[in-house]
């Protein structure tokens, strides 16, 4: 049977209450009526066999130990194994060490054709079987022969995702990459599909299998308003009211966010009532909540940071976990996900739940030091 329920207000504040006079009081943050942790992990990285599987387990099993709450993966992810792997650890988590489903944010995506544990010999023969044959998707729906976000194939990978996690239902459901259309359809067709999308994942919401969804996107906030893979937010959130009315639930964004990629901070890409602003000023006014991936970019800014980046942030005892401090402390940004598949780096980078992040006045000296570069 599947682990019934989603997280919810009571579940995540009960959580909260685990850590109370361990974690600093800012690394729980409230945003769509619960309670996330500033840190999360993620489970991109990482080999497709059995090791890696039991590192991932015996890595969430820590992590939500130690403060972690918020838990992201992706059908795609790893072949499917991370979100197996993942399972296998919410399982242990609520039948042997006491935590309940209302206590964590499960956050999946689907977008990408996954295959499924390992990389099969005939991959266009592996997606002509599990999809078209089977009507899923048509070759025609497969933009770059890797991505589609018809209704019929984001309900076939949600409840893929769901099976695979064992689970009545995910927190957060993103389209994945959803920019990757725009390769080859026009804009009005781009939102017809994301009109389409969102509207049969509201249905799903109805049904109980999500809560709330979203976009986790690469490029699609990142890069300016007038390039072909842009995207906007405030009218993605229109089509979402089109859709769902004003209790809609498209509530959350995903984006690469770190030292040296601060363009959600930065860039005035977005449009807002016919001024421009960055993104993550914008999904505040339109009651989104951001939550930033790549926080260290697979370790690359997690190496030799200088001195005028180390010391703002608190000559903290690692760069991984000064690239960490920079993201959370950054205001609207709710999560800063990292990929953990070892409980070293978990232990290491969960630390940072009992700090408080950077007051603002020492953040702005970031920027300030430019100069210094």
């Amino acid at each position: 049977m599947p682990i019934e329920g989603c997280a919810t207000l009571d579940g995540t504040a009960r959580y909260r209450d685990r850590f109370k006079g361990e974690a600093a009081t800012e690394h729980f943050r409230l945003e769509q009526d619960l309670w996330l942790s500033s840190i999360g992990l993620g489970s991109y990285l990482g080999q497709p066999d059995a090791a890696t599987d039991e590192r991932y387990t015996g890595s969430v099993v820590p992590a939500v130990e130690l403060g972690a709450n918020v838990i992201d993966t992706a059908a795609n992810y790893r072949f499917q194994r991370s979100e197996r792997a993942i399972g296998d650890a919410l399982r242990r988590l609520i039948e042997e060490e006491g935590f309940a489903r209302e206590e964590l944010v499960i956050c999946t995506k689907g977008g990408y054709l996954p295959f499924d544990g390992e990389k099969p010999p005939d991959a266009r023969r592996y997606v002509e079987e599990t999809f078209v044959r089977t009507g899923v998707a048509d070759f025609s729906d497969i933009v770059g022969g890797s991505h589609c976000m018809t209704p019929a194939y984001l309900q076939n990978q949600l409840d893929q995702s769901l099976a695979n996690m064992n689970l009545a239902c995910v927190d957060v459901y993103y389209i994945h990459n959803p920019e990757s259309q725009l390769s080859s359809v026009s804009r009005a067709e781009f939102e017809a599909r994301l009109r389409a999308a969102f509207e049969r994942l509201e249905r799903n919401r109805s049904e109980g299998k999500l809560r709330t969804y979203g976009v986790a996107t690469w490029n699609g906030f990142r890069v300016a308003e007038s390039a072909r893979e842009a995207h906007s937010l405030e009218r993605m959130v229109a089509i979402a009211q089109e859709v769902g009315g004003d209790e809609h639930g498209f509530r959350f964004i995903q984006l690469p966010f770190n030292l040296a990629m601060p363009e959600a901070l930065v860039l005035r890409n977005q449009p807002l009532e016919g001024e421009h602003v960055s993104v993550i000023e914008a999904a505040g006014a339109l009651g989104i909540t951001v939550i930033a991936s790549a926080s260290i970019l697979q370790g690359r800014v997690a190496r030799g940071l200088p001195a005028h980046i180390r010391e703002p942030l608190g000559s903290l005892a690692t760069d991984a976990q000064t690239g960490i401090q920079f993201v959370r402390s950054t205001h609207g940004i709710t999560t800063a996900l990292i990929g953990m598949s070892r409980r070293e780096h978990v232990e290491e980078n969960l630390q940072l739940a009992r700090l408080h992040p950077t007051p603002p006045e020492d953040y702005e000296r970031l920027f300030e030091g430019k100069e210094h570069e």
